[in-house]
């Protein structure tokens, strides 16, 4: 029965490939050619599946494996498993997806944010240190932001790309969030000019750090105010 289902869907996603999209995605490292509305309606389908997740992931197959990540219950895994999914995982899209939608929602999440923040493989360390970020976000008691900005400080600009853009996240996220670090995450991003000549399309916040914060911080500002307004007592009709 499972191999029926692994069958079926494998020739479901054959079905969905398409050139064009593939030429695209290969620009970027992702070798698949499925297009990632399509990919989630057929997960909305399938709904959670654990066992068709792990047979879709062995297949070693890029769209199988951003399926199986959408089907699977992230808190099934063990530490170990995430671990070796983490280094199987060949291309960006199943890195990252893997990262934020499987691990992050992890009950081995912290202990593997520190072992892989340690790793000599930069694409390993990177995911560490994307889970460094989410905790600056949502959960920074515990975290030594100012040793953080240190090791960024030191390292960002030599790091390889992906670990690069990873820790310019976390300098980013620190700058935004913490008004006490701003001054400094600012400082660091400006004396580095990381990613400062990135390309960035009309509409979207540069990911040179500088900016990025300016940015995040003055639409909070924004929000905040209209909030304090839609607060304010307003005289009767």
């Amino acid at each position: 029965m499972a191999e029926t289902a692994l069958a079926e869907v494998m020739a479901e996603l054959a079905g969905l490939e398409d050139p064009k999209t593939r030429a695209v995605n290969e620009k970027h490292g992702d070798d698949h050619g499925v297009n990632l509305g399509k990919l989630r309606a057929l997960a909305k389908r399938l709904r959670t599946q654990q066992e068709l997740a792990g047979r879709l992931w062995q297949t070693d197959d890029t769209a199988a494996r951003l399926l199986a990540i959408l089907i699977c219950r992230p808190k099934a895994f063990g530490r170990d498993e995430l671990d070796a999914m983490l280094r199987e995982a060949r291309t960006p899209k199943v890195h990252d997806w893997l990262v934020n939608y499987v691990v992050k929602k992890s009950p081995h999440a912290e202990e593997l944010r520190v072992d892989w923040s340690a790793d000599p493989d930069p694409v390993v360390a990177s995911a560490g240190w994307a889970l460094t970020t989410e905790r600056v976000a949502k959960k920074p008691e515990g975290l030594d932001l100012a040793g953080l900005l240190d090791v960024i400080e030191a390292e960002l600009k030599d790091a390889p790309d992906r670990l690069q853009w990873a820790m310019n996240h976390c300098l980013a996220q620190i700058g935004i969030e913490h008004a006490e670090l701003r001054e400094r995450a600012v400082g660091i991003g400006e004396r580095l000019e990381v990613l400062k000549d990135y390309p960035t399309p009309p509409g979207c916040t540069s990911p040179f750090a500088p900016v990025w914060i300016n940015e995040m911080v003055r639409r909070q500002h924004r929000g905040q105010e209209a909030a304090v307004s839609r607060a304010e007592p307003r005289p009767s009709p």
